[in-house]
Parts: C-alpha cells; structure tokens; sequence
C-alpha cells in the first residue's frame, strides 16, 4: 500500500498579532484539508533564524509567501494563491487586469490600519498580551 505526503505548496508569512491576519489563517487552515500551505507567524522568536531569506519587517508591511518553486509573493497575490489552493477561487477576481490595480491600493491602504480596523471589528487592535508589541 502506497502512502502519499501532502507537500507544501504555498509557505505565507504572516502578522499573528493582528486578530483579524489570524481569524483569515485560522479559516484557510480550516479549508486546507491537503495541507498545501505553512502558515508562519512573523512574530515567533526563531523566525530570522529559521527564514533568513524572509525580511521580518517588510512582512509585517505587507503579506509575504514562498511558493514551492521559491517564488516570492507579496499581498493580494499571496491571498489569490493561498485561498485557491484550499480550493476558494473567488479572490481570483483580484487579479484580473482592470482590477488589479485598484485591489493593490485597497489592500496597502488595509495593511497599513490592519490594527484600527481590526479593533472597529473585533474589539481588539492587536493580540499581544502587552499593551505594546516587539516589533519583528
């Protein structure tokens, strides 16, 4: 009998700390019933260490994945890759041309108040136990 290993098709690093980052990777994990992605947390104290390839700080700006030809990926184009690998193809439509420009200014525009709008949201800006984070 045959067995065959899921194999990491998407590694996505992405901010722990902001509540609603981690209510999006809890879903994906939730729908990644292959095991195609690695979800990093950038904020783990080992990671430098483990992806020194991996700018902490610029995955913090903005999302950052390695696909498993060692492709870089950054923002929407990591969102697009990760939910349609789990099989959810409806964020495809970020990436169609005419749209594609204007999803990019949207998604910096929600990088950048990740935290203010994760608080309007879910009460919570951040889910650091201090009332001041490290930074990666």
């Amino acid at each position: 009998m045959m067995t065959t290993e899921a194999t990491v098709k998407l590694t996505l690093f992405y901010d722990g700390q902001c509540p609603l980052c981690a209510q999006e990777m809890k879903a994906l994990t939730a729908r990644d019933t292959q095991q195609q992605l690695q979800l990093v947390d950038i904020w783990q104290p080992e990671f430098a260490t483990l992806y020194p390839n991996i700018d902490p700080a610029a995955a913090n700006r903005v999302l950052h994945a390695v696909d498993d030809k060692g492709s870089l990926l950054l923002g929407l184009d990591v969102t697009a890759r990760a939910w349609s690998l789990v099989g959810v193809k409806r964020y495809n439509c970020l990436r169609w041309p005419l749209i594609k420009p204007v999803a990019d200014i949207a998604y910096r525009l929600f990088a950048k108040h990740r935290y203010s709008l994760s608080r309007l949201i879910t009460g919570k800006a951040r889910l650091c136990e201090s009332d001041r984070c490290s930074q990666p």
